[in-house]
């Protein structure tokens, strides 16, 4: 399974929709709160954990869903934006059981979405949560607010039957991952796998083909994963992007992912860019 997919929960779109159903979801003394210290996630035997909802106002809380009992499970805004990934977080992450992950991924977008709009982007007023905590209300203009995914294309291109592998200076030692970059306005998908791998790595790519997608929320982004088909490998790397970018064979692809020691360190396995090296490898 892709990291941070595979969510247990029921996201209960028509509850958001309905204030009376919201508030008897927040009555039910089954209620479950998600615990989060400073957005890090509790976690216990590979689960997320869980407390009573206590007593918290509507506009507090995040309604993530409902569980296969029926449960609602929901989460608490603090008003404090998230402060990147910790190493303790890093080690959280490698914890979770699959689909637990999801949940924390929505929990952590949403939570910081609200704690970085807070006011209105056209008059400036402050706003309030409304829809179980997945938009914000403008009283003053009338304008709704929703969460934004911003979406990112990552890839490999690969020629000769070798991977086209980059690396950044914040990595940790070793580290080689696929390329990556946010999509621009009017631009497609194809078109900006082309252009992230012409400005990071300067090689020209055809044949793009879509392989999964994943959610990432650090803060918030949908990754795209593509494989492209290079013209060339003459690499002509911008070091204001890269630290560096190497070619790699699918057999030394192969062995790194099967623990073996190599030329680069892969990517984390909750990551996207392992999925894909791992589907490119198999091919």
């Amino acid at each position: 399974m892709i990291g941070f997919t595979g969510g247990l929960l029921d996201r209960a779109d028509p509850i958001r929709h309905d204030p009376a159903r919201f508030a008897a979801a927040m009555a039910d003394p089954r209620a479950r709160l998600l615990v989060l210290n400073d957005y890090a996630p509790a976690i216990d035997g590979g689960r997320l954990g869980w407390a009573t909802l206590g007593d918290r106002a509507a506009e507090s809380l995040v309604l993530l869903g409902l569980d296969a009992a029926g449960v609602p499970h929901f989460a608490a805004i603090t008003g404090r934006p998230a402060r990147g990934r910790s190493f303790e977080m890093i080690a959280a992450l490698h914890a979770l059981a699959a689909g637990e992950a999801a949940t924390y991924a929505a929990a952590r977008s949403v939570l910081d979405w609200h704690a970085r709009h807070g006011f209105c982007a056209v008059c400036g007023h402050a706003t309030a949560p409304f829809r179980a905590g997945w938009g914000r209300h403008c009283p003053h203009c009338g304008t709704e607010h929703f969460p934004r995914v911003d979406p990112v294309v990552i890839m490999i291109a690969e020629h000769d039957g070798r991977a086209l592998l980059g690396r950044q200076p914040a990595f940790p030692p070793g580290r080689y991952s696929a390329l990556a970059g946010f999509l621009e306005p009017g631009e497609s998908i194809e078109e900006a796998v082309a252009r992230e791998v012409a400005e990071e790595a300067g090689i020209a790519v055809t044949d793009v083909r879509y392989v999964a997608s994943q959610p990432w929320p650090f803060p918030s982004s949908l990754m795209i994963a593509c494989i492209a088909t290079a013209t060339s490998d003459r690499l002509a790397i911008d070091t204001t992007e890269l630290e560096d970018a190497i070619w790699v064979p699918r057999s030394v692809v192969r062995a790194v992912l099967a623990g073996a020691p190599g030329p680069f360190v892969p990517p984390p396995p909750y990551a996207i860019a392992h999925s894909l090296l791992t589907r490119w490898a198999a091919e």
